[in-house]
Order: C-alpha cells, then structure tokens, then sequence
C-alpha cells in the first residue's frame, strides 16, 4: 500500500466511539475511509458540516456537499449544516475531541509548522490554528520527509502553526509522541526498522528498548 494510506489507516485506529473529530485537507481526509464499521463517530468540517462520511464513489458527487478544502464527501445519517460561527465556536471553545492535519515540519518540542511556506502563495490560514489551539488531541499526519529532506526538525524553520504541543505524530516510518522528555519513538511502520527512523529524522528521537510495529488494523 501507499505512504499515505499507511498513514491514514494508522491514525483511523486512534478515532473512538463518539468522537468529534475534525480531519484537515489532503491526507488527513483519507483517515474517513479507513475507519472501522463498528466505530461511529462525527467528523467536522470548518466550513459548516458536522457528519462527513467517506468520498462518494464518481459520478455521485454533489457540488453543495464538500469538506473544508473543495474536496466531495458523502454525509452520514444525523449530518447537520451549520454556518462558520458554530463551527469555529465548536473548535475554539474545546468542543472538538480530535483534530487531524497535515504537516510540512514539526520540532522537538512538539510544535507544528504546516500553514505556510515564507515566499510562495498562500490561499489563507484556513482554521489549522483555530484547531492546534482548541482541539483536545491534534495528530499529525504527514510523510516523514519532503524530497529527501526530513520534516520532524529540531526546532521549525516555516512559521508555527500555534505554539502548544502536538499529541501525536504519524507518518509511513513511524509513530512518534512529542513528551515533556522529547520525542518518543513508539511504534515503527511495516517492515521498518529503527536505525532508518533515526537516520531520515534530524530531531533527536527517544528510543525505548522495545519498539513494535505499527498495527493497520
């Protein structure tokens, strides 16, 4: 399977009963097909939906139904529409269970870069530092280097997104936890092995003695 659908199976499992659960564009909005059947949980959109199901199969796309990036999804039963001032007082007022986005760095100390590149166009913020802020967990989920050159860093050169720690970092090498002792190496991707981890990381990385593999399912 792909990188990115390693990613966003692994974080599929990290989904509880009952969430509210916000997924960001791109990768992220792929955790929604992978999550098993006997969870049931809401997924929320910035742009007004709470009850995002997965994308709708082509030729079965309704222009007046999209996540937060354009992108068509399905709704599931119980969906409500609400206008941008619910949705963001859901986020900001720490109502949201879990926040999933993507990442272009993140640092030793658990802080995330992914809103802007200095010098190149920026479309807008978007809500991604409304949702570092005011969700309760935020799970990165990113590929674990850009044209060979590794994401997780000492410390962000891009802008920060918010300056509070992440919960959880997640790419197709491994699953990382940012901690008040630094990042600790918890689980490594299929067929991974740690000495690559370490290698395609420039953070210092925590190595406990016993690392499993990441499960999928």
């Amino acid at each position: 399977m792909s990188p990115k659908e390693v990613i966003a199976r692994r974080v599929a499992l990290e989904i509880r009963e009952g969430q509210l659960v916000n997924l960001g564009i791109g990768l992220p909005s792929m955790v929604a097909n992978f999550l098993p059947e006997s969870v049931h949980v809401f997924f929320q959109a910035e742009n007004g939906v709470i009850g995002l199901g997965s994308r709708p199969p082509e030729g079965m796309e309704d222009p007046n139904l999209t996540d937060a990036g354009g992108g068509f999804v399905t709704a599931v039963p119980g969906a409500a529409s609400i206008d941008s001032a619910m949705s963001f007082g859901l986020i900001r007022g720490g109502h949201l269970d879990m926040t999933v986005l993507g990442g272009l760095q993140v640092d030793e100390r658990g802080y995330l870069a992914n809103w802007m590149v200095p010098g190149k166009m920026v479309p807008g913020m978007g809500g991604a530092m409304d949702l570092v802020a005011g969700a309760k967990n935020v799970i990165v989920a990113m590929v674990h280097s850009a044209k060979g050159s590794p994401k997780i860093v000492p410390e962000c050169t891009l802008p920060l997104t918010a300056a509070r720690r992440i919960t959880l970092i997640v790419t197709e090498l491994a699953v990382i936890e940012p901690t008040d002792a630094g990042l600790m190496l918890r689980e490594r991707g299929p067929g991974v092995e740690i000495d690559e981890i370490v290698s395609k990381t420039a953070a210092k990385l925590i190595v406990p003695a016993d690392v499993p593999e990441m499960r999928l399912a």
